[in-house]
C-alpha cells in the first residue's frame, strides 16, 4: 500500500525539545514516538513505545514495529539525551557511559535501525539534535559535550555513506533552550545564559523544532552534513577574535 503521507519517527519524543519537534512534524507526517517513558501522555504523536535507544535491540525492536505498520521510514530525528553534570576529576565511570549511552550510541541505534528504510525511501531525512557545547565545549559538561560532538562526526560520516541513496544527514545544535530541564537551574544560571545570547532571550523548543522541519522538508534535499546552530547567537561569543 502507498504511503500517502511521510513516516517520522522521534526518539526523546516524550518531553521537551523531542515533544516540541512531534507536535510540529505531526501537521505534515505520520509520526512515531520513542522515549523511555511519556509522563504527559503521547501527544501529538500517531504511534508511542516506551524504549530505552541506549539498548540497540529495543531499537531495532521498536523502529521494526513501525516500518511493518507504515511499510517504511521517511525521517529518523533523534533528540533522545540526559546529562549528568560534573567536573571530569568527579566524573564517575557510570555517569560518564550512561551519557555516551544515550546521547550518541542511542542516535547510532536509531538510525542504524532505520537505515534499510531510509535508503528505499525517496525523501530519507536523519536529523541528530546536538548542542552548541558540542562544539564548544562546556564546564562540568565533559561527557555530554563529547557525546554532543561526536553526533557531528556520525553525522557527516553518514551522510557521505548515504549520499548514493539520497539520503540527507544534518545536526541541530541548540543554544540555551527554555525546557523543564533548564526551568530547573537556579535563576542566576537562567540569566547568565540569557546574557551571554545576542537576541537577549532563551530559545523555546519550537525555535528547535521549526529547524528540524525545514532539514526534513523536500526543500532542504541538497543540505547534507551541515550544523546549524539554534542559539539565538550565543556560539558566535565563543569564537576567537
Amino acid at each position: 500500500m502507498r504511503r500517502v503521507r511521510r513516516t517520522a519517527v522521534v526518539t526523546g519524543a516524550g518531553r521537551g525539545i523531542g515533544r516540541a519537534i512531534v507536535e510540529r512534524l505531526a501537521g505534515t507526517a505520520w509520526v512515531a514516538g520513542i522515549d523511555v517513558a511519556f509522563p504527559d501522555g503521547p501527544g501529538a504523536a500517531h504511534w508511542a513505545r516506551e524504549a530505552d535507544v541506549a539498548d540497540s535491540s529495543a531499537t531495532s525492536q521498536a523502529l521494526a514495529s513501525v516500518i511493518a505498520e507504515r511499510g517504511g521510514v521517511d525521517w529518523v530525528i533523534c533528540a533522545a539525551g540526559i546529562t549528568r553534570d560534573r567536573v571530569s576529576w568527579k566524573m564517575d565511570d557510570q555517569s560518564w557511559a550512561d551519557v555516551v549511552a544515550v546521547n550518541l550510541t542511542g542516535a547510532f541505534n536509531t538510525a542504524r535501525a532505520a537505515l534499510p528504510a531510509l535508503r528505499r525511501s525517496p525523501v530519507g531525512r536523519i536529523v541528530f539534535i546536538s548542542s552548541i557545547n558540542g562544539i564548544r565545549g562546556s564546564f562540568g559538561q565533559t561527557n555530554y559535550a563529547a557525546a554532543k560532538a561526536g553526533l557531528v562526526g556520525l553525522a557527516r560520516s553518514l551522510a557521505l555513506e548515504l549520499a548514493r541513496d539520497g539520503v540527507t544527514v544534518n545536526v541541530v545544535a541548540p543554544g540555551f533552550i527554555d525546557t523543564a530541564m533548564t526551568r530547573a537551574l537556579p535563576e542566576a544560571l537562567r540569566a547568565r545564559a540569557r546574557d551571554r545570547t545576542p537576541l537577549g532571550r532563551c530559545g523555546d523548543a519550537a525555535d528547535v523544532a521549526h529547524a528540524v522541519q525545514f532539514l526534513c522538508d523536500d526543500a532542504s534535499g541538497f543540505i547534507t552534513g551541515a550544523v546549524l546552530p539554534v542559539d539565538g547567537g550565543q556560539l558566535l561569543g565563543s569564537m576567537p577574535t
